[in-house]
């Protein structure tokens, strides 16, 4: 499994657990030691494995041979854009404006798509975020593009619902103010590279091969 925007230690976590090889991308120093010593204390063989560094300079070295990579599935939850800063690293795209965040995004999309293995599937879980004018930036819109424009199609879309939490008490708020409505979900996109049917036979059948 690679995943180019790897943040915490869960998709590896479970990865290894299921008995998956996984490779993270991320980019703070800090919480790729804290995903190490939380794998390191609960996974046993295959170890996830997390790489410090911006997916933009690592990806093209392990598409040139720098390093044996060749995905079986990319798994990954990007930035949403600004709604959230994850540090104040130059190189964090979630600090962009949102034209360079989109162009940055998409690079790094394409760099892992080129390690991804004929007839696989990747999947991506994002969620939009509004800009200062208010309206949307359609980030989940641009997540399919990107894929496309990397020779990949969407196969599958999901909704996942999150916690709904204080939502109906500050939506009344913000729709009386400008009429905008809450947003209680996140998009899951499930991506092909090849023939479809052949990627979901290497993902195995019932019998578990």
């Amino acid at each position: 499994m690679l995943d180019p925007f790897a943040g915490g230690s869960v998709r590896g976590i479970v990865a290894s657990k299921l008995g998956f090889p996984y490779i993270g991308i991320e980019l703070r120093t800090e919480q790729v030691a804290a995903n190490m010593e939380q794998g390191t204390a609960l996974c046993g063989v295959p170890a996830p494995r997390w790489v410090v560094g911006d997916s933009r300079e690592i990806l093209p070295h392990m598409a040139a041979g720098g390093e044996p990579v060749s995905a079986d599935f990319i798994f990954s939850c990007p930035p949403y854009a600004d709604l959230e800063r994850y540090s104040d690293d130059p190189r964090d795209i979630s600090t962009y404006p949102y034209v360079q965040f989109r162009a940055a995004y998409s690079e790094i999309i394409a760099g892992a798509c080129a390690l991804l293995k004929p007839n696989r599937f990747a999947c991506f879980v994002v969620g939009d975020a509004r800009g200062k004018d208010g309206n949307y930036y359609g980030l989940p819109w641009h997540t399919v593009q990107a894929f496309e424009d990397a020779g990949l199609r969407l196969y599958n879309e999901s909704v996942l619902v999150t916690a709904i939490g204080s939502l109906p008490v500050r939506v009344t708020r913000q729709f009386e103010a400008g009429r905008k409505l809450g947003k209680t979900h996140q998009n899951i996109f499930i991506f092909v590279k090849g023939d479809g049917k052949k990627a979901a036979a290497a993902c195995g059948g019932k019998d578990g091969n």
